[in-house]
């Protein structure tokens, strides 16, 4: 079953982040990402948050499906995730989208938690820019010769790949593993800890 998370961001408009959002089969909205779902003619399975920025008409509208948690040690998205795997929904695919833009550190929040829900179930978070993949395997993903990639792996103490025109290492910095480009039709990269591959669109 395919699911999307949207979230209160920059609202889908590549085509490919588009097209996902369309063969959802559920769609649930992280509190606010509603608002705008709704008033483009969405019905949310779901929405999932402190619902402190869900218009009052959408919270009485849908009010059976309103998710409330009041706890503010994680963000909207990661609530929204934990209530999909809560639904133990067989062959899920799950996509992120709407988590980047419109403020730096939401979206920087946004993305790194994807390093949590590494290995869970399989997910990607689409941007209207790109696309992010999380692992915390050894990983042999297909590509391009000359696709731009870039790696994050913030923790990991090893870290290895092939296909990649600069050889991944153990980075200090997070930018460090950004910029790279693929010289073959697919790249394997070995690590010791779960990490995020950037494929710009």
């Amino acid at each position: 079953m395919k699911v999307v998370i949207l979230a209160a961001g920059e609202y889908p408009s590549h085509p490919e982040a588009l097209a996902a959002l369309q063969a959802a089969d559920r769609v649930v909205c992280c509190d606010g990402a509603a608002n705008e779902f709704v008033a483009r003619g969405g019905l949310p399975f779901a929405i999932v948050g402190d619902a402190d920025s869900l218009n009052s008409d959408v919270a009485q509208r849908f009010a059976d499906r309103v998710i409330k948690v009041a706890e503010q040690e994680t963000n909207d998205l990661c609530k929204a995730f934990r209530y999909v795997i809560s639904l133990d929904i067989e062959n899920l695919e799950l996509t992120i989208l709407g988590a980047t833009g419109k403020r730096e550190d939401h979206s920087m929040g946004n993305i790194f938690h994807l390093l949590d829900f590494a290995g869970i179930v399989p997910l990607q978070m689409l941007t209207n820019y790109g696309r992010f993949v999380a692992f915390n395997r050894p990983a042999l993903l297909p590509t391009r010769v000359g696709q731009q990639i870039s790696v994050f792996a913030p923790g990991c103490k090893f870290l290895q790949s092939e296909g990649l025109k600069w050889p991944l290492r153990p980075f200090t910095y997070l930018w460090e593993g950004t910029l790279n480009e693929a010289l073959s039709s697919e790249i394997h990269i070995l690590s010791d800890g779960p990490y995020l591959v950037y494929f710009p669109f």
